[in-house]
């Protein structure tokens, strides 16, 4: 005589019962806590959660470290290769003479700059940038996520910490019947098969409640893994007020702005500098020298002899390794056009996703608006009216299980409805940035 929800069968309260119902219902209010476990403290809020898991998350610090690392060595790529400096002695007589005795004998002093091949300077830094901007958008992915993965947890504690007090509360009820039906019984108005259902249903409803402190520890274990500590705190009694949601049109039109998608840009783009590169290195890499020699001596007409100046240009011959530059253009090029696909596949499935939560979000709402304007209140009055009848002696006590349980399975639903909704806003804000 119970519905599961996900993996719990629950009950739910109705609001028209004896006066001393209501009482006990009301003294019990005052320790749902106990019943279903939840801890003392500050009511921890859904935006609190997701400030404390995004404040404390080390794999978006590691990418952001990485992010700066790539800006790095875009700086030092751009730059030029550090010159080489030259000291010499040069043809200095082994085996007779000194510094002067030879004239070809000097000392120099040389400098060689070195070129990179064409504007390979440029490309390589270019090809850094993109990665450390890929490297970023994936870090603001990774908070988005963060976030979705913590709204997700504090809602499933919130379901059963609300699904508990809720069982908590309806005990008093089921407790009633079972003191109705042995009333009834005792002067031989019902059978004792009534006391018994009502008996055994107060026993599965003592169940649902041992069930709900096993959820719940599980669901704040899993929050605790994104808040630490705070985890182990109740939380706030309402679901927070969410934001508008704005037509899929709009949503669509941004989603092209998701970082997933703009980090899935910035690796193309990072291809396209790697294109780029691989092509200038087809050309020859070159490198300037000068040197300056000094002699020491004098001709034969008595005059010093002449220091030199030495200039030069060194040139690679690009064609004796041109299988090898061909071969990296030929991966480069393969690359990019990966990530090319692989950003246009990207964008189809959020497009997909995005497409159906929201549809999701909507039908949601809308069930939302038909429990909260028709069903709660019908099934109120269908578990009041059952009650009175029962007492009447014009219904069996089969009716009014039947109609106690489906009040519940209503509320209960509700709950579910709307932990539902928020879970999907959770979704679209991962989507849509909301």
């Amino acid at each position: 005589m119970f519905r599961c929800i996900g993996r719990l069968p629950v009950f739910v309260i109705v609001s028209s019962a004896p006066l001393c119902v209501v009482t006990c219902a009301l003294l019990f209010l005052l320790i749902p806590a106990a019943a279903v476990g939840a801890p003392s403290g500050s009511p921890l809020s859904l935006d609190e959660a997701v400030r404390i898991a995004l404040a404390d998350e080390p794999r978006i610090a590691e990418l952001v470290d990485q992010a700066r690392a790539d800006e790095a060595r875009a700086v030092a790529a751009g730059a030029l290769p550090e010159p080489a400096l030259r000291i010499g002695l040069n043809n200095y007589p082994i085996e007779s003479g000194g510094f002067s005795t030879e004239g070809m004998t000097s000392a120099s002093l040389g400098l060689r700059q070195a070129f990179p091949p064409g504007t390979s300077r440029r490309h390589q830094r270019e090809l850094f940038d993109r990665r450390a901007a890929a490297t970023r958008e994936s870090a603001e992915a990774r908070r988005r996520t963060v976030a979705a993965a913590t709204k997700r947890a504090w809602l499933d504690v919130f379901y059963w910490q609300r699904v508990g007090a809720q069982l908590a509360a309806a005990r008093p009820y089921f407790t009633e019947l079972v003191a109705v039906t042995e009333s009834r019984y005792s002067v031989g108005r019902r059978l004792q098969q009534d006391v018994l259902r009502a008996e055994l249903e107060l026993s599965r409803l003592d169940d649902r409640l041992l069930d709900v402190e096993t959820e719940l520890a599980l669901k704040r274990a899993e929050l605790a893994s994104w808040v630490g500590s705070a985890g182990s705190r109740p939380l706030a009694s309402r679901l927070p007020v969410q934001s508008e949601v704005p037509a899929v049109e709009v949503l669509l039109a941004a989603l092209p702005e998701h970082p997933v998608l703009r980090g899935a840009a910035a690796e193309v783009a990072a291809g396209d500098a790697a294109v780029a590169l691989a092509e200038q290195r087809r050309k020859p890499r070159w490198a300037l020298d000068v040197a300056y020699a000094h002699r020491d001596g004098r001709l034969q007409t008595g005059d010093p002899r002449s220091d030199f100046l030495t200039v030069g240009v060194t040139f690679d011959l690009p064609f004796a390794r041109r299988r090898s530059i061909d071969s990296e253009l030929t991966a480069a090029l393969s690359e990019r056009s990966a990530a090319a696909a692989a950003r246009r596949g990207l964008l189809r499935d959020l497009e997909t996703e995005l497409l159906a939560e929201h549809a999701r979000y909507e039908q949601l709402g809308r069930r939302l608006d038909l429990y909260r304007q028709r069903l709660l209140g019908q099934a109120d009055a269908g578990a009041a009216a059952s009650l009175d009848a029962y007492r009447s002696d014009t219904v069996d006590f089969e009716t009014v299980m039947r109609a106690y349980i489906d009040a519940l399975e209503v509320k209960t639903d509700y709950i579910e409805l709307g932990v539902a909704r928020a879970q999907s806003h959770a979704a679209l804000a991962w989507l849509g940035g909301l």
